[in-house]
């Protein structure tokens, strides 16, 4: 299957008073039509710089992204970003916030709000259409988040910890609908997280990046059965797949951790 979005030797290196830092490291990767791949790893390994750059918000110092075999230049509607702060208009409705993007694309009044009304149900907000963010809990703002996504129509969905910053409890249940979601929508999609179990319910594919600079440690299939049911986190195959990836974040968590100990030793020599 021909890839849908192709990273090709993509690296970042950052500039600043104290030198030059890179934070990622020259990487490929391949995401096909349907996909839902997870990227995982270490606190500064450059999972959120990888998808900024595949958002157009970031630039690569080498390499490229492609889209449809078209480079990657800036933002654009062919990719929809939740990030993990909520970040609706505060002065817009749970409607108007589903419809802004049609709006500025200049779609008609009457097709935004049929395109609007059918993801707002699709993400279950149905009676909270003229809800201000305000009155939403964190959960239905990332559903409305969600929703404004879908309803551009990208050709994939970039999701940066979307779920983060929610409960337990919540977080489950977001899961199970973005599941749901794609499960129906089969919508391509590039999620970051720092939870393997979220990454190995959620993905047809997972990725773990390594300790800073960032590259590609291991790109596992995820063969678990559809539809999924939260209760598949407690069978043998999920457990044995979540065993494989914790053993490899955490040999990255534990070579960053190293690292960082060895630059503060050169630090306090320099003194």
């Amino acid at each position: 299957m021909s890839a849908l979005l192709t990273i090709r030797g993509v690296e970042r290196r950052f500039e600043g008073a104290g030198g030059s830092t890179l934070a990622l490291q020259a990487t490929d990767l391949e995401v096909a039509q349907n996909d839902f791949v997870t990227i995982l790893g270490p606190s500064g390994c450059g999972k959120s710089t990888l998808l900024r750059i595949v958002a157009g918000l970031d630039r690569p110092t080498a390499g490229q992204v492609l889209l449809d075999g078209q480079r990657i230049e800036g933002p654009g509607a062919d990719r929809g970003m939740v990030f993990q702060s909520y970040t609706l208009f505060p002065w817009l409705s749970v409607l108007d916030n589903v419809c802004f993007g049609l709006r500025e694309r200049g779609m008609p009044r009457a097709q935004q709000l049929e395109i609007a009304h059918g993801f707002i149900d699709k993400v279950g907000l149905t009676g909270f259409e003229h809800h201000y963010p305000k009155q939403l809990s964190g959960g239905m703002q990332q559903r409305t988040a969600i929703a404004r996504a879908l309803a551009n129509a990208p050709r994939i969905l970039l999701m940066d910890e979307p779920f983060g910053a929610l409960d337990h409890q919540t977080r489950e249940l977001m899961q199970e609908l973005l599941l749901s979601i794609w499960e129906a929508e089969r919508k391509t999609v590039l999620f970051v997280t720092h939870d393997i179990d979220e990454a190995v319910f959620l993905a047809s594919r997972t990725v773990v990046m390594s300790a800073r600079p960032g590259r590609i440690r291991l790109d596992r299939p995820v063969d678990l059965p559809h539809p999924r049911h939260y209760a598949m986190k407690t069978t043998p195959q999920f457990t044995d797949i979540k065993a494989q990836l914790t053993e490899c974040v955490r040999a990255e968590v534990l070579a960053a951790q190293a690292s960082a100990a060895a630059a503060v030793s050169v630090d306090r020599r320099a003194v």
